[in-house]
């Protein structure tokens, strides 16, 4: 199938989801997240922040438990900058400010740039994803555009509160998409490759 159809169904199947069907499957995939990945080894970890309505996995939950154990990783969020092209990433601490941006993403209101070199591990928002670690997201290339800038030996690692890999390849994958490393789903954690 090509990303336009699997956005369309994902998007569908995500919508049908229960409130409490997405906090259910968000706290698995945190619980998957520290069971499985160095979380408290590494410097910084770059964190998308959830559009609810959307039912996008509740990134809150691995944001809170970092703060609650005082592990010493360090946070960043994207903003899509005024030019709509490129992400740029902004410290999160608990006193950071945030305000809802014109998609309905909370974004920092004032905080410390974070060059995209920096991470040692990104979480990617994904609607779905193939057997090699390709993944369809809203279609525009904002993380492709990213993850190609960040340094080799980052992780990328995919939340998915739907389901399992795709049984079959995703039919227009491009040059410039960047593949994911792993990615957590309820059923558990994929992995795709060795880090680039």
């Amino acid at each position: 199938m090509i990303k336009s159809e699997l956005r369309r169904a994902a998007l569908a199947h995500r919508a049908a989801l229960s409130s409490q069907e997405v906090a259910h499957r968000s706290q698995q995939l945190c619980d998957q997240l520290f069971q499985h990945f160095p979380v408290a080894e590494w410097r910084w970890l770059h964190v998308f922040l959830p559009i609810t309505q959307r039912h996008e996995p509740d990134t809150w939950r691995i944001i809170r438990r970092i703060w609650a154990e005082k592990m010493p990783i360090r946070l960043a969020v994207p903003v899509v900058p005024a030019d709509g092209v490129s992400l740029t990433h902004y410290e999160l601490t608990a006193e950071t400010l945030l305000h809802l941006n014109r998609w309905g993403i909370p974004e920092p209101a004032a905080a410390t740039e974070v060059p995209a070199t920096a991470f040692d591990a990104v979480l990617v928002p994904l609607l779905a994803m193939d057997r090699a670690g390709h993944r369809v997201g809203y279609g525009a290339g904002y993380y492709d555009r990213f993850l190609a800038q960040c340094r080799p030996g980052t992780q990328f690692i995919g939340l998915n509160v739907l389901n399992e890999p795709l049984p079959e390849a995703i039919a227009d994958v491009r040059p410039t998409d960047v593949p994911l490393t792993a990615c957590l789903s309820p059923g558990g954690v994929q992995h795709f490759g060795s880090i680039r």
